[in-house]
């Protein structure tokens, strides 16, 4: 096994939420189905051998589940954001403290800078970074400039229509990317092997490698092929109830 990650960070959802912020226009989610989807997930990057750790549900915070946004967890340094949604700004108090426990060098994206870790790309060393309603690029150059300090790099990349960079791109290591929509004919992402997800499949481009195996959702047999035939074994994981709030697999987990 191509062991890169040995620990994950979740954060158990919360009965809040219901009230996160979306515009998926799918439904309120189902709180209960959302735990067990949630215990579901775990049970996978567990599969994947890594070791995961669950922070306590935090009614205060709608959107706490979705922990990727509150961190970038690098080989060499711990990055805490600062989240662009306003009501999500909190949320890293909590993950300032878990991290703690695993990193002694922790930066942090300070005001006006905005960055959420959905925008963030790690490829090796270097880091694609989403400028988009979430992360503005005062918050990207403070990033790249924490990067360099470790000797890695970054690179902005401008977001048209979706959410977050990894709504449509997601790196699956061996040079090659899962890639839809807008980012298709990126110039920065020339070089790398696509797998392109189809259109009316587009959620699946969230999925994430995980020592060798790749998580996509399920329920999306043309994506679930197309990765299968490049080479990778999949599990697929329902986070139904997670798409609800704009949500997918990488936003679920800090893998580190």
């Amino acid at each position: 096994m191509n062991k890169l990650f040995s620990k994950a960070i979740v954060n158990t959802p919360s009965k809040s939420m219901v009230n996160g912020l979306t515009s998926a226009n799918l439904g309120i989610p189902d709180y209960n189905l959302a735990l067990i989807q949630h215990q579901n997930y775990i049970d996978a990057l567990t599969e994947c051998g890594v070791e995961v750790i669950v922070l306590k549900a935090d009614e205060n915070y709608p959107d706490s589940t979705f922990v990727e946004d509150t961190a970038l967890l690098t080989s060499k340094c711990a990055v805490i954001t600062n989240p662009g949604a306003v009501s999500r700004k909190k949320e890293i108090v909590e993950m300032e403290k878990c991290v703690s426990r695993f990193y002694s060098d922790i930066e942090y994206i300070k005001v006006p800078g905005t960055l959420e870790g959905g925008d963030v790309m790690m490829v090796g060393n270097h880091f694609y970074i989403g400028i988009s309603g979430r992360t503005n690029e005062t918050g990207a150059e403070q990033l790249i400039a924490i990067l360099n300090k470790y000797s890695m790099t970054g690179s902005k990349v401008f977001l048209k229509n979706v959410l977050h960079l990894k709504t449509g791109v997601a790196y699956l290591e061996n040079n090659t990317i899962a890639i839809t929509g807008e980012f298709i004919h990126e110039l920065q992402f020339q070089n790398y092997k696509h797998i392109i997800i189809p259109t009316d499949e587009s959620y699946a481009a969230n999925c994430i490698w995980v020592n060798d195996k790749v998580l996509i959702p399920k329920g999306f047999p043309k994506s679930l092929a197309l990765i299968k035939n490049a080479g990778y074994e999949v599990i697929e994981v329902d986070v139904s109830e997670f798409q609800k709030l704009d949500g997918g697999l990488s936003c679920l987990s800090l893998r580190f």
